[in-house]
């Protein structure tokens, strides 16, 4: 990792209009929470729904497709990798220290205000709440490095992160039993299980498995996501 490179993209990724809407979609999550905390009241079950299918289905995959594509897909487009490119730093740690950022941003804007929606709809009761916090932080770290490769890789990253969002993962994902266990969404939620109370969550991945998979896309893609970019410098010195 180096310090500059990790300054240098947090100050891109916060300084422009893309910090106002990931606030106000966390803003919106924690506002929504409180809606149903006071129509519904303290109800584990409908605590569940809602962080399972609004934060960890929608809002998670949705931050980590911003934050993993925005901390260098506008240096890819504009050109201006080419400057940092030029500096006699290893591929694989500048990939390293934008995935920092990214990890860093969906954690704020993610993982916090999901724990919080979580405290405020079960008043803290049940681990529901550390439960979908967990599945968050670990399904951010995974989705980031995953999008950040996608915005290595092709200049169209945020409509095939969406595709995969919303098609492999809503809905392939949520239907049809054998996709799940290669599914982001579900490998978290099998982090949620093991931490909230028994029968209130359940997922179809065992925990070590989702553990490994977990670990083993983070690794891969930002692996690979290293390698590419040894490959655009040259297409770019071409």
């Amino acid at each position: 990792m180096n310090a500059t490179v990790v300054g240098l993209t947090g100050r891109a990724l916060f300084g422009g209009r893309r910090v106002l809407l990931l606030l106000t979609m966390s803003l919106v999550l924690v506002a929504l929470a409180s809606v149903l905390r006071l129509t519904v009241g303290v109800d584990h079950e409908v605590t569940a729904d809602f962080l399972g299918s609004v934060a960890i289905g929608a809002l998670v995959p949705l931050f980590g497709l911003i934050v993993g594509t925005g901390v260098i897909s506008p240096e890819i487009d504009d050109g201006s990798i080419v400057y940092l490119l030029s500096k006699p730093l290893p591929r694989p740690t500048i990939v390293l220290s934008k995935l920092v950022v990214a990890v860093s941003a969906t954690v704020v804007f993610a993982t916090v205000p999901t724990f919080v929606a979580g405290v405020v709809m079960s008043g803290g009761t049940g681990q529901i709440a550390l439960g979908y916090a967990a599945a968050a932080l670990v399904a951010s770290v995974a989705y980031s490095a995953i999008f950040l490769l996608l915005a290595v890789v092709t200049k169209h990253a945020v409509v095939y992160g969406l595709a995969y969002a919303l098609i492999w993962e809503g809905l392939i994902g949520g239907y049809v039993p054998g996709a799940r266990t290669l599914s982001v969404q579900q490998w978290a939620l099998s982090v949620t299980e093991s931490v909230a109370r028994p029968g209130t969550v359940s997922s179809d991945v065992a925990l070590g498995t989702a553990l490994v998979l977990l670990v083993v896309a983070t690794v891969a893609a930002t692996w690979y996501a290293g390698r590419r970019l040894r490959v655009l410098t040259l297409a770019t010195e071409d």
